[in-house]
């Protein structure tokens, strides 16, 4: 072919047409790679992307949160705080992150009282918090806490032995009252003998366990409270009910004798038969969303409740058929016994009991809670199977805080590799000869080829 002028010309310009289409097409590329992109979680429990329960309560979150890391230019640090918060960007876009940098604004961070390297100060709808564990956890309490526009204040009954919510004790509650502080869930004890009015503001009245009879005006305060339209949660023992008689009568709550027992209990690697097994529960608003199925109940007792007029009644834990109440000494071999009082599972051991206070323009739902069992929220067993998921699920419907009540806290499944030794040997034998071996027979091969050619 023979190059005139023209159709020199006309290459140059084909070329010049390839040239500008090749960069339009580089420069829409890396324009849509800042634009746009794709992530996707692979791990197992998904533990690198933000959970369900954290996206629900972002949910929740209608307005900017806005977000202050106090990091001093440490990449390290401020990348991770970067990674953490993305993962809430991505689902509310409207969380804003500021960095400062705490040297260099001293005055600030002694008036905020910051005292961490990396602390974070969130603020939404004019109340703020600070969150030192960077964690999604942490960051989402955080964000659980400052959602309530007025936190709840829950009262515990105290002077007769019962349980305390601050307390370090094996029966305390004080591993569990720390995580309804972390909840934002304000507590107090009160003495009715001393100060015999609760207060005004009060969401919620326990008593949990009490070991000493009550005193009769004690008692009446408790049934005015009921009567005003109080919530209540109420924790028995098998025994006594320690004058707390009165409160079973207004309910319709009788306690039966003898403790709950399941002989089959060593299939779940529990070798004491006084261990009341829930596994299947209603539909309701407290069990609904948990995801731990099994609950544990130790020492407890089952009820029998004949709903009053008013109210409406609900079995919320109900044993497995093969309980029964042993009244006897719980030793050596025990079996249930016909001719005795002695009564044959399925058993209710807690119940929730509504009713409808006010007018229609003005109708609030009053909540009580009866659970023959107070060992589940104990420091010794709160941590079996799904007694901390029941427990603040419980709290938060008896708060009328329905909607959090799926915010639980995720573990990873998937954080280490365990290998046996013949995998370890495989592994090894495979990486120390056979592919040194491969890499070199593929070598010789390429050179045997190439000589014969």
């Amino acid at each position: 072919m023979k190059i005139t002028r023209a159709s020199r010309r006309q290459l140059q310009f084909q070329n010049l047409l390839f040239l500008i289409g090749l960069l339009a097409v580089a420069g829409l590329l890396g324009w849509l790679s800042t634009r746009y992109n794709l992530e996707a979680d692979w791990t197992s429990n998904g533990r690198n992307s933000l959970s369900v329960d954290s996206r629900k309560l972002l949910d929740t979150l209608h307005g900017p949160v806005h977000i202050t890391a106090f990091a001093r230019d440490t990449p390290a640090l401020r990348d991770h705080l970067k990674d953490l918060i993305a993962r809430y960007q991505r689902h509310k876009p409207d969380i804003s992150l500021h960095f400062v940098n705490p040297d260099a604004e001293p005055e600030r961070i002694r008036e905020l009282g910051i005292t961490l390297d990396g602390e974070l100060l969130i603020a939404y709808d004019g109340r703020s918090e600070k969150v030192q564990n960077l964690s999604e956890q942490s960051l989402t309490n955080a964000l659980l806490r400052i959602a309530r526009p007025n936190p709840h204040k829950v009262v515990f009954l105290t002077g007769h032995g019962e349980r305390n919510p601050q307390g370090q004790a094996n029966h305390d509650f004080g591993q569990f009252g720390k995580l309804l502080g972390d909840k934002g869930i304000s507590i107090k004890t009160q003495m009715l003998a001393e100060s015999p009015k609760l207060p005004d503001d009060t969401s919620l009245l326990v008593i949990a366990d009490p070991r000493t009879p009550l005193l009769s005006g004690e008692v009446q305060l408790i049934n005015r409270y009921i009567k005003r339209g109080g919530n209540l949660l109420w924790l028995i023992e098998p025994g006594s009910l320690h004058g707390l008689d009165p409160v079973a009568e207004s309910l319709g709550v009788e306690v039966l004798p003898g403790t709950v027992v399941d002989a089959t209990t060593q299939l779940f690697g529990i070798d004491n038969p006084a261990f009341a097994i829930i596994t299947d529960y209603p539909m309701h608003e407290i069990t609904r969303n948990m995801e731990d199925k099994i609950t544990l109940f130790p020492q407890a007792c089952a009820l029998d409740v004949s709903t009053p007029e008013g109210w409406q009644a609900q079995p919320l834990l109900t044993t497995l058929d093969r309980a029964w109440t042993e009244i006897g000494p719980i030793s050596g071999t025990i079996r249930f016994d016909q001719d005795s009082d002695e009564r044959m599972g399925p058993l209710d051991i807690g119940y929730v009991f509504t009713r409808e206070q006010g007018d229609d323009d003005h109708a609030t739902q009053q909540r009580v809670t009866v659970i023959c069992d107070s060992d589940f929220l104990s420091n010794t067993y709160l941590g079996n199977a799904g007694n901390i998921n029941l427990g603040l699920a419980l709290f938060n419907w008896l708060n009328h805080d329905d909607r959090f009540i799926a915010i639980t806290a995720r573990t990873a499944s998937d954080t280490s590799l365990e290998l046996g030794k013949v995998s370890q040997a495989i592994i090894g034998f495979g990486f120390l000869f056979i592919l040194p071996l491969a890499l070199l027979a593929a070598g010789f091969g390429i050179w045997w080829r190439r000589r014969n050619r």
